[in-house]
């Protein structure tokens, strides 16, 4: 900056001015926000003794688990397509399996069918999802919602391995 100017002196002071004050600023800022001080006891022998801010702690929330939903295939969904499921357990003494997924709400989110196929090593259980043709001219909020559908198989499981078939 050429100090030949006689308006260069102020500029430069004035910018030096307002450098200063923002930082001031953000001091000011940085140390008043975030620090949760303990209060004074009452009856506190040392009156102005300094406070000593703790470090934060969180607890961790949990929110209440709701069961999966229980659901059947439609067979009527629009543009069906295959899906992963998260867990297969078997139940009915080994005669079916339970499967559980994530999906969205109805009527946005159907399930169409459930196709498996048997054989002697394996039992491979692949879902199909789709919108239903009632969700014309409806919102679809995007929200996850667990869901649970059971399969009956032909011959009990035994020692056979369930496979999800939409994985690749």
């Amino acid at each position: 900056m050429a100090m030949n100017q006689p308006w260069a002196g102020f500029v430069l002071v004035g910018m030096r001015t307002m450098t200063a004050t923002v930082l001031a600023g953000c001091l000011a800022l940085v140390t008043s926000c975030g620090t949760d001080a303990p209060a004074r006891q009452a009856g506190s022998t040392t009156p102005d003794a300094p406070v000593v801010a703790s470090p934060a702690t969180t607890t961790p929330t949990t929110t209440p688990t709701k069961a999966p939903e229980p659901v059947k295939p439609t067979g009527d969904a629009v543009n069906p397509h295959k899906i992963r499921w998260s867990k297969a357990k078997p139940v009915s003494k080994g005669k079916a399996v339970k499967l559980t997924w994530w999906s969205g709400v109805a009527p946005c989110t159907v399930l169409h069918k459930v196709k498996v196929k048997e054989t002697r090593k394996r039992v491979a259980i692949t879902l199909y999802e789709g919108t239903s043709p009632k969700a014309k001219n409806v919102s679809c909020i995007m929200i996850a919602v667990e869901k649970t559908t059971t399969v009956k198989l032909k011959r009990p499981l035994g020692k056979r391995k369930i496979v999800d078939g939409a994985k690749p």
